[in-house]
């Protein structure tokens, strides 16, 4: 049968995360800006012809139950679908780092077999699936850099300049229920608008607002500072990505990144990457349609 190969899920960085609110659900609501990089997965998809679904972890071991098997299932459920498919996946991004890593493996997983299994369905469809999945799959799955709102559900594609950013993960990883969780969580930003933050895409977009959930995040995990303050070192302003605990700063001159990491006296408790921000997903246009009107699920 028809096989796809080193399919990509990339990773995203929050410019900025504000905490605006809480619904009465508990949900928070924020505000930020989500940048794709090229630190991606890889997957690989072959299909089967008798339904079933199996994951083949090719790097470190993940639950029997991660997004990648539930994103696989929700599709074959809401088409009932009757193939099935034999998933590699070669994990790099690291876990619990605000990353987005998981998300990312979903929304690919359903790209992939919507093609894979010749389902056609277009990107809202998609998306109202993966919206049930995590709050971050259909920004994944649109495929463009974003202003992000709600408790991630409505998303504004925006252009963003090229850039590199130096990626530094400590080696503890931070469960995101725990820092929502925290009473000390600012939940009180003022909402921003695009225009605000449009005003400074082109000078001063990595100084933009701040992480509301890094105070939060510092205190359960020390590593956070670590990383910043490594940073520091090199003259470079670290901040905090999502619900951390991976840090990141803006490289102002183009670095290789190969060697930049080993030029420099990178702790042992330090996992370091030099990433550049893509213009697209790699797999956008996979779908019929690129609208991103989630609507209601």
């Amino acid at each position: 049968m028809q096989s796809l190969y080193d399919v990509p899920a990339p990773a995203k960085l929050n410019l900025f995360l504000h905490i605006t609110g809480r619904r009465a659900d508990g949900y928070h609501l924020l505000q930020s800006v989500f940048m794709l990089i090229d630190w991606c997965d890889t997957l690989h998809f072959s299909a089967r012809a008798d339904g079933q679904i199996s994951r083949e972890d090719l790097t470190w071991s993940l639950p029997p139950d991660d997004l990648v098997v539930r994103a696989a299932r929700a599709l074959q459920l809401a088409t009932k679908c009757p193939l099935g498919v034999n998933i590699g996946l070669k994990k790099t991004i690291p876990a619990q780092a605000g990353m987005g890593g998981g998300s990312s493996d979903a929304a690919t997983t359903l790209l992939a077999l919507n093609r894979l299994w010749n389902l056609q369905l277009s990107l809202p469809a998609l998306c109202r699936i993966g919206l049930h999945l995590g709050a971050d799959v259909p920004f994944f799955l649109g495929g463009h850099h974003a202003w992000v709102e709600g408790i991630g559900e409505n998303i504004t594609p925006i252009a963003l300049p090229s850039v590199q950013c130096v990626v530094v993960k400590p080696e503890q990883g931070l469960e995101t229920a725990l820092i929502f969780s925290d009473p000390a969580l600012k939940r009180d930003s003022e909402p921003a608008i695009i225009s605000g933050f449009a005003a400074d895409v082109f000078g001063n977009m990595f100084g933009y607002g701040q992480n509301d959930l890094q105070a939060v995040a510092q205190k359960l995990c020390p590593g956070v500072s670590q990383a910043i303050d490594w940073l520091a070192t090199l003259g470079l302003s670290g901040r905090m990505t999502g619900s951390g605990s991976a840090v990141f700063a803006q490289i102002q001159r183009v670095v290789d990144p190969e060697n930049w990491g080993a030029k420099q006296r990178v702790p042992a408790s330090l996992q370091v990457k030099v990433c550049s921000s893509l213009e697209a997903h790699p797999l956008l246009g996979w779908a019929p349609s690129e609208s991103l009107s989630v609507g209601s699920v």
